[in-house]
């Protein structure tokens, strides 16, 4: 009997996990009973009871498991240190808030008997906020044009990934590991994708905001890009060309009007500012940079856990 992983990171949603849980029993007890199961939950230090619904659902039955996390380690490298302790056949990855749709799980696992290693779930549109879908939208379209690789365009990671291809997320010892970009990378050609229309969140509030979705969006970029750095170089050289085309047109115009031709400190503050604001932009990208090669030279775990429930049965 082939077993199904499902890996749900979760951070405070206390009115989720429970309802999330029931509807993950019922699909796995009347769509695919064929299927043997484990669902993992993985916390990141929910404040909100979150943990206690956790263990309890962990008493009642036996399949389901927890590991609980001494702190929030982010949306970024929480849930890879989830699916790399999964033990299925496959891995099915999807977030606690609903925004999943359950019901695409038996579309997965039908393509992935038929051959698929990985089927995952593409938005085609989203009933949430339309200024955040457009910004996403805009964000992969530059993305693509700077990555060494082709970003996958309105996907969040949820999806079923085959055994062969966990043993490749096993084998990547990032500290920061961008989870999209190892799909994109990893995948080739040898991926279903399925288009779903992402539904509201059931309940709670995002825990996603603007320096969240920022962090991720610049580790994307360090990650799987060099466009930054060089359109850097390539626009100071740009600007170079640019000044001393002007220098030299305000020099003749000079020598030729000495009299009458006042250039003025105008255009030399607008000249300072301008290139200064410049430099300031890709100094902080440089350091986006180090950032990110700082805390790969430091090679912290991705998470320390706290408790485990449920792995020794």
């Amino acid at each position: 009997m082939k077993k199904i992983s499902f890996l749900v990171a979760c951070y405070n949603e206390v009115e989720n996990v429970v309802p999330l849980s029931s509807q993950l029993l019922a699909c796995m007890e009347k769509e695919l009973p064929q299927y043997d199961y484990e669902l993992l939950f993985i916390d990141n230090r929910s404040t909100d009871g979150t943990r206690e619904l956790l263990e309890q659902l962990c008493t009642e039955n036996k399949k389901i498991k927890a590991i609980f996390n001494i702190a929030n380690f982010g949306q970024m490298r929480s849930p890879v240190h989830g699916m790399k302790q999964t033990t299925g056949d496959c891995t099915i990855k999807l977030c606690a808030d609903f925004q999943d749709p359950i019901e695409m799980i038996p579309a997965f696992v039908n393509a992935w008997e038929k051959g698929a290693h990985i089927v995952i779930g593409i938005k085609i549109r989203s009933k949430e906020n339309k200024l955040i879908y457009l910004l996403r939208s805009f964000y992969y379209r530059i993305f693509n044009k700077l990555s060494n690789i082709q970003h996958i365009h309105q996907f969040t990671g949820f999806g079923l990934y085959d055994r062969s291809f966990m043993d490749i997320v096993h084998q990547i010892d990032d500290p920061i590991p961008y989870f999209r970009g190892i799909v994109a990378e990893f995948s080739g050609n040898d991926r279903v994708e399925i288009p779903y229309v992402q539904p509201k969140r059931k309940a709670g509030t995002s825990k996603n905001n603007l320096l969240s979705l920022y962090d991720i969006a610049m580790t994307a970029m360090t990650t799987y890009s060099k466009g930054l750095m060089r359109l850097s170089v390539l626009f100071g050289g740009i600007c170079a060309l640019v000044s001393l085309l002007v220098g030299l047109i305000y020099t003749v115009y000079k020598l030729l009007n000495w009299n009458t031709f006042s250039a003025g400190i105008a255009p030399m503050v607008i000249g300072v500012f301008l290139l200064g604001g410049i430099q300031l932009i890709f100094i902080g990208v440089l350091g986006e940079y180090i950032l990110t090669i700082n805390a790969r030279t430091i090679r912290r775990p991705l998470v320390i856990e706290e408790k485990r429930i449920n792995f020794d049965v």
